[in-house]
C-alpha cells in the first residue's frame, strides 16, 4: 500500500462535555486520542493538531492558527506537515473508528478523496481519506470557522458506508454513556 500520514483533528473546545479536553476522555478504558491513534499506527506520520500531551510520543503537534478556530484550520495546521499523497483525516472523538476503517476509507480514495457515511445516511466529514493535493487545493486562505462539509464536500469523496459503532462520536455527556 502507499505510503499515507494521518491528521487527527484535537484541538476542539468542548463544550458541550463542560470545556473537557476530549483527547483525554476515557471511553473504554483508554482516551479517545489513544483510540484514534491505534486506528492510524501504520501511518507514515501523524500530526495531532490540538494542545500538545507530553505524554504521547512519536507524533507531530501542530496548533490551528488560531487555537479553536474550528476543523477546517485544524486541517489546515495539519497538512503543512503532509508530505503524502494521501492522507486521512479523522477527528478525536471517534472511538469507533478502527484500522479496518482506515483501510477502508484508503481502499475508496478514488479521485480525491473518501469519506464515511453513518446510518443515516449523513457524511462524517470529519472521518476521511483523501488526496493531499485536492485538499490543498480546496482548503481557503483564511480557515477560519469555515464549515467542513462546505470546504469538503464540493470534493465529491467517495461515500463508504460505516459498520455499526464507527460512526459514533462522543459530543455530550450522554455520548459516554455504554
Amino acid at each position: 500500500m502507499t505510503s499515507w500520514t494521518a491528521v487527527v483533528l484535537a484541538g476542539g473546545r468542548g463544550s458541550r462535555l463542560g470545556g473537557v479536553d476530549k483527547a483525554s476522555v476515557v471511553v473504554d478504558g483508554r482516551t479517545l486520542l489513544d483510540h484514534v491513534l491505534h486506528a492510524v499506527a501504520p501511518a507514515a506520520r501523524i500530526v495531532v493538531v490540538g494542545p500538545r500531551k507530553d505524554d504521547v510520543p512519536g507524533v507531530t503537534w501542530a496548533r490551528e492558527d488560531p487555537p479553536g478556530g474550528g476543523p477546517v484550520a485544524g486541517l489546515a495546521a495539519g497538512l503543512a506537515h503532509v508530505e503524502t499523497d494521501l492522507v486521512v483525516v479523522l477527528a478525536v472523538d471517534q472511538p469507533g473508528i478502527t484500522r479496518s476503517t482506515v483501510d477502508r476509507l484508503l481502499a475508496a480514495v478514488g479521485d480525491t478523496g473518501s469519506v464515511l457515511v453513518d446510518g443515516e445516511g449523513r457524511s462524517q466529514w470529519l472521518t476521511g481519506a483523501w488526496r493531499t493535493g485536492a485538499l490543498r487545493r480546496a482548503v481557503p486562505a483564511d480557515p477560519r470557522d469555515a464549515s467542513a462539509r462546505s470546504v469538503l464536500g464540493p470534493l465529491d469523496p467517495t461515500p463508504v458506508t460505516a459498520r455499526p459503532g464507527e460512526a459514533r462520536d462522543v459530543d455530550t455527556p450522554a455520548d459516554l454513556a455504554p
